[in-house]
């Protein structure tokens, strides 16, 4: 079945109903461009939305719960979740809107031939009917005429009085018009058959063409209006993974919420550290019971003790642990010399707090030495590099770099010492002290102390490194001052931490002591250090004067004491006038003896 032959007669209906056709396919494609636009807001909406509630930097603290992370996880998955109706958006204005488009557009253009051919053909047959009509008047009116001629001789040829001359006259009329007639007949019979053919032909074959090739364009409309949907429901069964991805997302985030691990944290972070205060005393009153009033003295009496020792251990000792002197002062943290400014020693917090922010402080400026001695390292590799091939390029241009890297590294550990020598005072702070006595080591002169920390690494590096013969090259120059392996605090020359961390436990121990026996607990003494070995110096040093740190001269030779333990430092003394101290290792070239001893 097929509109050529049911439909031969609707010419004007079809070309109608393909009109209506194509505008119903414009229709679906606003109604596709309009849900386009639809996805598009609600995915800005949603990321509006998003955005809205991320956490402000001042709310950062308050994200550290359960809730709130899986709330701000959420978010995120939401975030995505948007993006995916982007996505949705995105492809149905480039799978359906515009391929939409170009279809009416095109659809337009076949519409428009096949009317014009169906008009062309209706052109020709009215073309032929036309001629059919002339032929057959024109035969009419010779039928007419040859029959009015016909009448006209026979009239004449009765009419006696009429000649013979006039009546032939009528007779060759009447043979003229009959044979005019005849022809006019013959014309017609022609043009009759001509029309029949033509008008089969039209009903027959060529409007049967056009229909069908209008028939075959609506039903392309038809069947591409149904990819179109079935195309947009696959765009949004594509994204429908990803959108389960973000709802597990989500519901991962909400089964992420613990309450118990909440509650904890409430803890940690508003615990001050101190003690709930004592009960209160008996105050007894004037003319009470004189074995009352000497119950409630003693009571008072042994409050007042308590009272003093919670105030030792909630004070550390009421701030009175001294820092180190002596031949390490330099490196120690004098809070003279290193004055904390405003609260950037969190003093204004509770004990807990505080220990809490300093362990933060000191994790973050562990990282940067980290950093910059990672830095020291390649440059000194690259320095080594030029010494050995100049070709490569001129170690100089590195001595710069390593002098800028040396100060911002010392400068970094001096940081990292003052906070490392805070924490240890909060921790001892929160932290119950152990009430027991520190001994003296020995009764050695003060002029020979030395840290708790570094004396113990000494010791206990003495045999190890005994046998040890090393050399270090010329290529460490005075931009290496650092020491490319330098230790961050604890122990080292450069870090009153080991000391401290001794002084602050004898405080404790023996806070209700006269401050005039504090120095007791502060220090222990060595004896006199055997030489490991000789060194000679590379380069001239200067000391800075504070006792720790001893000056050189080029191609000087000293006596080694204590190898670098890593700190970029090595202890050394002149033989002539026993004058100790520490110079930079890559200043000097190390010879250790074969055994411990001295020679």
């Amino acid at each position: 079945m097929n509109w050529g032959t049911e439909l031969w007669d609707q010419y004007d209906n079809l070309a109608a109903h393909t009109h209506k056709g194509i505008e119903f396919l414009d229709k679906y494609g606003t109604f596709v461009k309009e849900r386009c636009a639809i996805e598009l807001e609600y995915a800005a909406k949603l990321r509006r939305l998003v955005k809205n509630y991320q956490p402000k930097r001042k709310e950062e603290d308050e994200y550290q719960y359960s809730a709130c992370k899986a709330f701000r996880q959420l978010l995120q998955e939401l975030g995505d979740f948007a993006g995916q109706r982007e996505v949705v958006a995105e492809n149905l204005q480039s799978n359906v809107v515009r391929e939409l488009h170009l279809l009416a557009k095109e659809l337009r253009e076949e519409r428009k031939q096949h009317l014009n051919e169906g008009a062309k053909q209706m052109a020709v047959l009215n073309s032929a009917i036309g001629a059919l009509e002339r032929a057959r008047r024109a035969y009419e009116r010779a039928a007419r005429e040859s029959e009015r001629a016909l009448e006209a001789f026979q009239k004449a040829d009765a009419d006696l009085n009429l000649s013979r001359a006039e009546v032939e006259k009528q007779k060759a009329n009447m043979k003229l018009r009959s044979q005019a007639c005849e022809d006019a007949k013959q014309e017609y019979s022609d043009q009759l058959r001509k029309t029949n053919d033509a008008q089969r032909q039209h009903y027959e074959q060529r409007l049967p063409h056009v229909f069908k090739q209008l028939q075959d364009l609506d039903e392309k409309r038809i069947k591409n209006i149904k990819n179109f949907m079935l195309s947009s429901v696959d765009v949004e069964r594509k994204v429908f993974p990803i959108i389960m991805q973000c709802l597990d997302g989500m519901e991962q985030a909400a089964n992420s919420i613990n309450e118990k691990e909440d509650t904890q944290l409430v803890i940690e972070r508003y615990k001050s550290g101190f003690v709930p205060p004592e009960d209160f005393a008996f105050e007894a009153m004037a003319g009470g019971d004189a074995t009352d009033s000497a119950a409630a003295a003693h009571h008072q009496n042994h409050h007042h003790h308590l009272n003093h020792l919670t105030a030792a251990r909630g004070t550390v000792s009421g701030n009175r642990i001294k820092k180190r002197g002596g031949l390490l002062s330099i490196f120690s943290s004098n809070k003279n010399n290193m004055s904390v400014d405003g609260k950037e020693d969190y003093s204004d917090l509770p004990p807990n707090q505080k220990k809490k922010k300093l362990q933060a402080k000191v994790h973050e400026l562990s990282k940067q030495v980290a950093q910059e001695q990672a830095a020291m390292e390649g440059l000194m590799k690259m320095k080594g590099v030029y010494e050995t091939n100049p070709t490569l390029g001129d170690p100089m241009t590195v001595e710069g770099q390593l002098n800028e890297c040396c100060d911002k590294l010392k400068k970094l550990r001096t940081q990292l010492r003052k906070f490392e020598e805070l924490l240890a005072e909060a921790n001892n702070q929160t932290s119950a002290p152990t009430l027991h006595p520190v001994a003296r080591t020995n009764g050695a002169p003060p002029t020979q102390a030395t840290s708790i920390g570094s004396n113990s690494e000494s010791l206990s590096r003495s045999a190890s490194e005994s046998s040890v013969s090393t050399g270090t090259g010329a290529g460490a120059g005075p931009g290496s001052t650092c020491g490319a392996n330098g230790r961050a605090a604890g122990g080292s020359p450069e870090s009153g931490l080991g000391g401290d961390i001794a002084a602050a436990h004898a405080d404790h121990a023996n806070g209700d002591h006269d401050q005039d026996h504090e120095s007791d607990f502060d220090y222990y003494y060595e004896p006199d250090l055997q030489p490991l070995g000789y060194c000679k110096a590379l380069y001239a040093f200067e000391a800075n004067g504070t006792g720790s740190t001893m000056r050189m001269e080029c191609g000087e030779k000293l006596l080694v004491l204590e190898t670098d333990a890593g700190d970029g430092w090595t202890r050394v003394r002149r033989h002539h006038t026993r004058e100790e101290g520490f110079v930079p290792t890559t200043y000097i070239a190390t010879t250790l003896y074969s055994d411990a001893h001295a020679h």
